[in-house]
């Protein structure tokens, strides 16, 4: 298993190991931030940690490269919740250029009672979190690092 996905990560490219990479501390960060930050100090922080940076044209992933790398470290952080990819996609997502926001949107259901689901979307696109249920979550919060105010769905 381990040499099957050394593999893998040999047939990427470099920009696809480096984002990989990069991925994997930045949700190892928004994790850990979650649990020892107040939610406001971690938005703060992805809001100025999410600006744009300079790079070589060559170097700048699309958004489907972004989502597919938050994905995959995903699967090797611990812990790493729906809400830790949104915002650590919203980071990298500024980081390069692309806006995204997140939105928080909860649902009630007779079986699993209350739960809550956070998605990205960037361009009117779900980009990460989509699902078949999506819909049947009802928006509650819309995070937007280009916004300086969050914003309430007040319906």
């Amino acid at each position: 298993m381990v040499v099957r996905k050394l593999q893998t990560c040999f047939r990427l490219s470099t920009l696809e190991r480096r984002l990989a990479l990069k991925s994997m501390v930045l949700v190892a960060f928004v994790r850990l931030g979650l649990w020892l930050l107040p939610f406001r100090v971690m938005q703060r922080i992805g809001e100025h940690g999410g600006r744009a940076r300079r790079g070589r044209r060559g170097d700048r992933p699309g958004t489907q490269e972004i989502a597919w790398a938050v994905q995959l470290a995903s699967r090797y952080v611990p812990c790493a919740t729906c809400l830790v990819q949104a915002l650590a996609a919203q980071i990298l997502l500024g980081r390069h250029g692309y806006s995204g926001e997140v939105h928080i949107g909860v649902a009630r259901d007779a079986k699993l009672g209350f739960r809550a689901h956070a998605w990205v979307e960037s361009q009117g696109k779900v980009l990460l979190g989509g699902s078949k249920e999506l819909d049947s979550y009802a928006p509650m919060l819309v995070l937007d690092a280009n916004s300086p105010h969050d914003q309430l769905n007040r319906t």
